[in-house]
């Protein structure tokens, strides 16, 4: 089943981690058991967010030794950082088994990327000069409070309600999907791709990398590769209808723009308000309404429609 929204600011910033919380709460319903968010700030001159996980929650309660783990694994990815001549400037640990940095690194990003996940039980979430990649386990309510999202201030953002149905209640399988190594890219999807195992085959054979076995996770692979090959977001997300197989709506998001699309069938909801100053859609029009009072005139985009706005 599953919940997707997004919004984007064209105008200015907002409190996208208060906006987004509400929506996705509002969601809660089509999927309770994780709530992910990519969410955009205003980027800093020269410096990335970096946000990692070296745990999953039930981890925790597998060892009584688990926290000395977390502390070897953290400490392991301090040094490798060190070693590649990243500069940390801000250091959080939004949980016990997962971290935000802001770091200054002018070398390989896939190179940096590839050490720390050289390590145990370590993972990216995501690198963006602004983007920042949350998820967990539990509503929109409980992952914001855990991770501080209510005074995020940015330009837009998007996210997902998870009702696990083929993969693991984990972090891992959770939305949204960053798409390593590029940075700022960020999908969340709400269907089935039915052509899955043979794009991700071919995308690997180019050299690709995937961390999970959702079928989501190759949209972001997908629209990141051909966003470095220099096409358009709005023509990467007409050529995934002619290619990608199945039932889907998918939301996706880069440092500065929102794009949606549908396949043929339509099958998979999508809502739409749009004013001059910001732009919503989600799964349900209830979502909408969580952070606009007043009364608006919303829409349902149509079967292969792509739509692509600018913060």
């Amino acid at each position: 089943m599953c919940g997707i929204a997004g919004l984007i600011h064209r105008k200015g910033t907002s409190n996208v981690g208060q906006e987004m919380t509400n929506m996705l709460q509002a969601l809660k319903h089509r999927g309770p058991d994780s709530t992910g968010y990519a969410i955009y700030g205003e980027p800093e001159k020269n410096t990335y967010v970096l946000r990692f996980k070296v745990a999953e929650q039930e981890d925790l309660d597998k060892s009584l030794k688990m926290s000395d783990e977390i502390k070897r694994r953290k400490d392991r990815v301090d040094e490798t950082l060190k070693d590649l001549g990243v500069t940390v400037s801000e250091l959080e640990d939004a949980t016990e088994y997962a971290f935000r940095y802001e770091i200054q690194y002018d070398g390989d990003m896939q190179k940096l990327a590839d050490h720390i996940e050289d390590i145990q039980g370590a993972e990216i979430l995501s690198i963006g000069a602004s983007l920042e990649l949350i998820k967990d386990l539990g509503d929109a309510s409980v992952v914001s409070k855990a991770y501080g999202l209510d005074d995020f201030t940015g330009t837009h953002g998007i996210g997902h309600t998870r009702m696990a149905t083929e993969s693991d209640v984990d972090i891992r399988s959770a939305h949204p999907y960053w798409a390593y190594p590029y940075s700022d890219i960020a999908v969340v999807h709400n269907g089935q791709i039915t052509n899955y195992w043979l794009m991700r085959r071919q995308l690997e054979r180019e050299g690709q990398r995937f961390v999970s076995n959702c079928d989501s996770e190759l949209l972001a692979v997908y629209v990141a590769t051909s966003l470095e090959k220099g096409m358009t977001l709005e023509d990467t997300l007409k050529k995934s209808i002619e290619e990608i197989d199945g039932v889907f709506t998918y939301l996706v998001t880069t440092k500065d723009q929102l794009g949606m699309a549908k396949d043929s069938m339509a099958a998979k909801p999508m809502v739409l308000y749009e004013s001059d100053d910001m732009v919503a859609l989600a799964s349900e029009e209830v979502a909408i309404r969580a952070i606009i009072p007043h009364e608006i005139d919303t829409w349902d985009p149509y079967d292969e429609e792509v739509r692509v706005w600018q913060a």
